[in-house]
């Protein structure tokens, strides 16, 4: 059983070789807000999702397209001898998750002497990228 165990964790080692992972935390955007962005870069080729972000009129996209960038440089550094893949388009954005950070909370004046509360909403983006594997057709 233990053979077993370093083989799926040497597996482990060599998947996360080949993949680059980069995180932002406490983005003062709600996830809402931040996910209509992220979905429409995931599973998208990393040249091209950059120019969606730099021509998207939201505001979340200027965070993403520092976190994508941030992504690629961390897959350049982890493949220095594969760099023409970047070129070539086969590197794509794999996963791309918005979880919910901490929220703050205020308070607002209202009618009548109560108080109205505010949620000043955050959150945690992750980015993992990988290479596209090439399609070897069979007869």
């Amino acid at each position: 059983m233990g053979a077993r165990k370093r083989l799926m964790a040497e597996r482990q080692k060599e998947i996360k070789k080949q993949t680059a992972i980069a995180k932002l935390n406490d983005v003062p955007t709600s996830p809402r807000k931040m996910r209509l962005v992220a979905d429409i870069i995931r599973g998208v080729e990393v040249n091209r999702a950059l120019d969606i972000l730099k021509f998207s009129k939201k505001h979340a996209s200027v965070s993403l397209q520092t976190l994508v960038r941030s992504a690629i440089a961390n897959w350049e550094a982890k493949n220095p001898e594969d760099s023409k893949e970047l070129d070539n388009g086969n590197v794509y954005i794999k996963t791309i998750m918005v979880d919910e950070g901490r929220t703050l909370k205020r308070i607002r004046p209202c009618p009548q002497g109560r108080a109205g509360r505010i949620r000043k909403r955050s959150n945690h983006v992750t980015v993992i990228l990988d290479v596209k594997k090439p399609t070897t057709v069979e007869e």
